[in-house]
């Protein structure tokens, strides 16, 4: 019953297959090596035009360093209040774009509209050397309360960005599991929807040690070698962190883990909702945050539950916990098994 963290799961079967397969014999270093070489063509063909690939270690590097290929002296980098960059990455994004401010845009859902991000942006008028430069803009594909831009929505906040001729940046850690939600092309969700760069993660969704910062204007991309490796991400043994999006991306096999975690949450969702319970946010991906009683949640830790208590924000009455419940996170994986869903209903069931 571990709904802790996608973080949590191992690395999946065709992962670690493909990192055996490929543990022989020498290769070049430094990603000069052929399969390096090959997997980037593998982007290129998912993505449905030639991009530039960069492989890095974590999510963390890849927002922070994509946000500073495209930072300005005094920049602003406008992202959702509880994005990631906002919250979890320890002022990385910060540091690497060397000083760059993070400027929060409020919205429910997790998401924010076109016209908030318009009136964000407008505290800083261009040309007016006070106030900063516009420099970017952030969105989390899925976002941090496990919900969804729609093709149109994020089109539309392109329109913005584009209205003040900066880049749309994409966190897309958990990029599978929204691209199933949608049940659309890798290309369909980000360059043709208006997306300059992506993070791509796989590392949430089978991967061990496996994130990319994928650049879909060749122009921008030049120069970022240095960047990688100033931020002490370029791999020496690079055909290792290619071997996992060998495995990855072989006949499948991405969607397929992405698909199941995505089942599961639902499975989940459904099971709570059937006792009683209810979710803060629409069940969009493999995150679901449902409102419990408090001695329900401590009932199913005690039974080895491993999930996290969270924040409930901008909720309607009818949705807020009460003073006796309690919002909860939980995350589902590849891992994720019919049986541990069904032991977490039969304990949860126990406490109605």
């Amino acid at each position: 019953m571990n709904f802790a963290s996608d973080n949590w799961a191992g690395a999946a079967p065709a992962v670690m297959s493909a990192l055996a397969r490929h543990n022989t014999g020498f290769a070049p270093a430094y990603g000069t090596d052929p399969l390096t070489d090959n997997i980037g063509e593998k982007f290129n063909e998912i993505f449905e035009r030639e991009v530039a690939v960069f492989f890095v270690a974590t999510g963390t590097a890849a927002n922070s360093l994509a946000l500073a290929a495209y930072g300005k002296p005094g920049g602003a980098i406008f992202s959702h209040r509880d994005s990631h960059i906002q919250v979890d990455e320890c002022n990385c994004p910060e540091f690497m774009t060397g000083g760059g401010k993070l400027v929060s845009v409020s919205g429910g859902d997790g998401k924010f509209t076109p016209d908030a991000l318009k009136d964000a942006m407008a505290a800083f008028p261009d040309g007016v050397v006070h106030h900063g430069q516009v420099a970017s803009v952030s969105i989390s594909q899925a976002t941090e309360s496990g919900t969804v831009y729609t093709l149109d929505e994020i089109a539309a906040i392109k329109d913005v960005a584009a209205g003040r001729s900066v880049p749309l940046h994409m966190d897309g850690a958990r990029f599978a599991n929204a691209l199933v939600t949608l049940d659309c092309s890798p290309a369909e969700m980000t360059w043709k929807a208006g997306v300059d760069i992506l993070s791509f993660g796989a590392t949430k969704n089978g991967c061990w040690c496996a994130e990319a910062a994928v650049f879909f204007d060749l122009e921008a991309a030049k120069g970022f070698e240095y960047f990688r490796k100033r931020g002490g991400h370029l791999f020496s043994k690079s055909r290792f962190v290619a071997a996992q999006f060998d495995g990855y991306f072989e006949e499948g096999s991405w969607l397929s883990t992405a698909s199941h975690a995505n089942a599961m949450a639902t499975r989940l969702a459904d099971g709570i909702r059937d006792l009683g319970g209810r979710t803060a946010w629409n069940v969009e991906a493999n995150e679901l945050f449902p409102i419990l009683k408090r001695h329900q949640f401590e009932k199913l830790e005690t039974a080895g539950a491993r999930l996290y208590e969270w924040p409930a924000k901008d909720l309607t009455e009818s949705v807020a916990p009460a003073q006796d419940e309690v919002c909860l996170r939980m995350v589902t994986s590849f891992a994720t098994s019919d049986e541990d869903v069904d032991a977490f209903l039969k304990v949860l069931a126990e406490t109605v």
